[in-house]
This record gives structure tokens, sequence and C-alpha cells, in this order.
């Protein structure tokens, strides 16, 4: 099963200083048949002005995976963790038993990036947050996992979920697959470029839904950067 949820049909709600668009039910937006996808619960595409950001807010019990297209996020945390996040890079915060935290754009330029929410598998843990670079020119051609819980996936960030969150970029015309199971559920959007999986076409920043598929096969229309969360039910 593979459905399409087109970008121009996503939840929204532009607040001046932030543009987002959500993918499933999120804040105001409430859309009873899209509260998640397996264990995924959010996936917010969100354009974010300079000199703004998301002031201090706690959460707990949730994997939060921030993927940023373009521009930088800064990140400060009541574990007194600091960073900044560039784009093609990724950043983790596992909420565990619970932290606050604020998310600026201290750039010049509008910051782009998408937020994704993974369900933990289970609650309780230490709270942590990490952050690393994903060279483009490392995902050329191939998936390559950027966070994850699962067992083989050693250099992927850490998150606390049966899920991983994988990167791919793709020349316009070059195809790559991906081997699933059934019972596991995907969630695909090209941050840029045209797409079709398994000959269901797709546009730039729209999702694809996938379950009930052993594998799947992406073919670039156009140039595209792909991220892609794998996770079970």
């Amino acid at each position: 099963m593979i459905e399409v949820r087109p970008f121009a049909g996503l939840g929204a709600a532009n607040h001046g200083w932030l543009d987002a668009h959500h993918h499933f039910s999120f804040a105001s937006y409430h859309d009873p048949r899209r509260v998640h996808w397996g264990a995924l619960r959010v996936w917010n595409d969100d354009a974010i002005a300079g000199g703004t950001g998301f002031p201090p807010h706690p959460h707990r019990d949730m994997e939060i995976i921030t993927y940023v297209r373009t521009g930088a996020i800064t990140h400060e945390d009541s574990l007194g963790n600091k960073g900044r996040t560039e784009a093609g890079d990724v950043q983790v915060m596992s909420a565990g038993t619970g932290i606050t935290h604020a998310e600026y754009n201290r750039e010049d330029e509008t910051t782009t990036l998408f937020q994704i929410w993974i369900m933990p598998t289970a609650h309780g843990h230490k709270p942590r947050w990490g952050s690393r670079p994903f060279p483009k020119d490392g995902r050329a051609g191939q998936f390559v996992t950027l966070a994850s819980g699962r067992e083989g996936d050693g250099e992927a960030l850490w998150i606390g979920a049966d899920a991983r969150v994988l990167g791919a970029t793709l020349k316009a015309g070059e195809t790559i697959t991906y081997e699933t199971g059934r019972d596991r559920y995907l969630y695909l959007v090209s941050a840029k470029g045209a797409i079709t999986v398994n000959d269901v076409a797709a546009a730039a920043r729209d999702g694809v839904a996938i379950h009930d598929e052993d594998r799947i096969t992406v073919h670039a229309v156009e140039d595209a950067e792909l991220v892609m969360v794998d996770s079970a039910p």
C-alpha cells in the first residue's frame, strides 16, 4: 500500500516567524485519519525566519529528530547541551524522563527543516541530545541511516525506538531500492525533486505513506534529496 499525501493538502499554520506544514495532527491541526503512522507521530515541515525560534519548552517520552534542509539551527537545553546543526546534518533529542530545550535560528537567512517525532518503545530513560554531520555526498545513490534504535545501525545517532531515519541523494534518472517487511511502516519525503515510489508519483515535499510492502524502489525524476522513517507498528 502506497498513499501519497500532497504537500498542498497538509495542515498549515503561518505565524509570521514560523511557516509550518504538518503531515500529521499537531497543535491546532487535527485530522483523525492522520494521527500517526506506525511509531511516527509528527513530521513537520518548518521554515523559521532569521533571528527567531522556539523559546524554552519541555518534552518527555518522545524521540525528536531534526533534519536541517537549509540554514542552521542552534540548540540549548536543560542538560547544558549547546550546538549548531547545519544544512544536511541531523540532531536528535531523546526526551526520556523530561528535558527543556530551545531551538533558535541565529542566522541571517530563513532556516528550513523537518522535525520528526517518533514514539519510544519504553518510557523513563535518561534524556540525551546529540548531533552529527551527514555529508550529502556520503549518501549519494544509497540510503544511509541517520538515526536508529535498531541493532546493527551503530554509526547512526541513537534513538529509543524501534525505528530508523534514513537519508539519500539521487541524481535525476537514478534508482535505489530498500528492503523492508510487510509489518513495517515507512514514511518518505523528498525534500527536493520529483520521484516515483514503486511507480507511484510524488512531488517534492509530498508525504509517501508505505505499508504492507516487501521492497520499495525509488526513482528520481529530478535530482532528489530523500528522508525516510522506517518504524514498527
